[in-house]
């Protein structure tokens, strides 16, 4: 079988995207993945045939906008620059590389174009999310950044909002361009995109366990939650030796990352230093993007790059991030105490539904200081509460049994769909 898949967006989407097709790969299958050059070593060192879209410009070009980080105008930037500026040249490599009666199609989460091939050729479908944000519910909803989605606010409320956001932003912005590939195409017009025709009508996973966010009686149908992949390059990249080096060298140190994404983190770092002085602890600092850190960092805080979530997490005190599904997955997994600063996207909600494991407490961007940040994880790390909800979850994070589940629905779709 062929499955044919993309992963679209930073590091935390792309992961666990290539996680799952090295695992169908193991069971036999070919495996093609669309993904930005960004990425490309990514993919080819889990043995995958690399399929690319866009270039690392265009890459660089969405990381470098501070807008990207804002819980109103990142959601739009996405839309304009992921979803439809990429959607023509992303449906003509997924036409072009799909074999009708042999591909199985796996889209992400910003894919429209895989969509719009299955419709055109009948092919099977799987809408592949790492988070549950993108599942609107009146049972459950969803924490959504700028929305009030609270238990206290009616749910005529919750979705008014929902049609307002669809009319005035989501289909303003996608539905000219999709629809004009789509008459071309000689498919009818859709509307309301995101109600309505986003997610596959054959099957919906979720990479995510059913303990983190139960599927709901109104999430679209079929959807499962398999569980967390939880792949991030460890084999292929190891524990580098200075790394190692600075773990054997004092107490288990506090990570921090604001995502691999984050170009604008210098407020992030700069409190992150602060609070490590305050508590009197090491610090490992985590980013691509150097020229974000304080300047003459203190010999107890190290800078890396990049370093496997899987690697060093275990040998941590504490996680301090974003709220990204990739970092709060490694951070259950690994049994830590989690502080998150959500910023944008699915972070919000992310962030609420560890903290309701006991697992983690968030700041607020505009509150993340070195003082407050410093009491927050003070609060946590005292806290026994915490450390035991902390085990007791990473005990239920199997990624192994998350991906043969995966894998054992993708196969199944072919037969389900005739």
């Amino acid at each position: 079988m062929h499955f044919l898949m993309t992963a679209l967006g930073s590091y935390g989407d792309v992961y666990p995207v290539v996680g799952l097709g090295a695992a169908l790969r193991g069971r036999g299958h070919q495996v093609s993945i669309v993904t930005n050059p960004n990425f490309q070593s990514v993919v080819e060192s889990a043995e995958l045939e690399f399929l690319s879209l866009g270039t690392i410009q265009e890459y660089e070009q969405l990381t470098d906008s501070p807008n990207i980080w804002h819980p109103f105008h990142g959601p739009k930037l996405v839309m304009k620059l992921g979803m439809v500026d990429l959607l023509r040249r992303l449906y003509q490599v997924i036409d072009a590389n799909c074999r009708v009666g042999e591909t199985v199609l796996v889209a992400s989460a910003i894919d429209l174009a895989s969509r719009v091939v299955q419709e055109k050729h009948s092919v099977p479908l799987a809408s592949l999310f790492l988070a549950p944000m993108p599942f609107r519910s009146s049972h459950l909803p969803p924490k959504m950044g700028p929305l009030l989605m609270d238990g206290w606010v009616p749910d005529w409320f919750r979705r008014w909002q929902f049609w307002l956001a669809d009319r005035l932003v989501v289909d303003r912005i996608i539905c000219p361009e999709l629809n004009r590939l789509r008459r071309e195409l000689g498919l009818p017009p859709a509307s309301g995109i995101l109600r309505d025709w986003y997610f596959s009508p054959q099957l919906v996973l979720g990479l995510f366990p059913e303990w983190f966010a139960p599927p709901q009686p109104d999430w679209p149908q079929p959807t499962y939650a398999t569980g967390f992949p939880l792949w991030d390059e460890a084999e292929a990249a190891g524990l580098p030796a200075d790394v190692a080096e600075f773990l054997a060298g004092g107490e288990s140190p506090i990570v921090f990352t604001p995502g691999s994404a984050m170009a604008h983190g210098k407020a992030f770092f700069r409190a992150a230093v602060e609070a490590c002085d305050i508590l009197e602890r090491r610090a490992l600092l985590l980013t691509k993007y150097p020229d974000q850190l304080p300047a003459n960092l203190p010999s107890s805080v190290r800078h890396f790059p990049f370093v496997p979530f899987s690697q060093l997490l275990p040998r941590a005190a504490a996680v301090v991030h974003h709220g990204g599904i990739g970092s709060c997955a490694q951070g259950l997994a690994s049994g830590l105490p989690q502080l998150v600063m959500p910023m944008a996207f699915d972070q919000f909600d992310n962030a609420d539904r560890i903290k309701r494991l006991g697992v983690a407490s968030i700041v607020r961007r505009k509150h993340f200081g070195g003082p407050t940040v410093a009491r927050a994880l003070d609060t946590l790390l005292r806290n026994p509460a915490t450390h035991e909800n902390c085990h007791h979850w990473a005990k239920q994070c199997d990624s192994q049994a998350a991906l043969a589940k995966t894998c054992e629905l993708l196969e199944a779709l072919p037969s389900r769909d005739r």
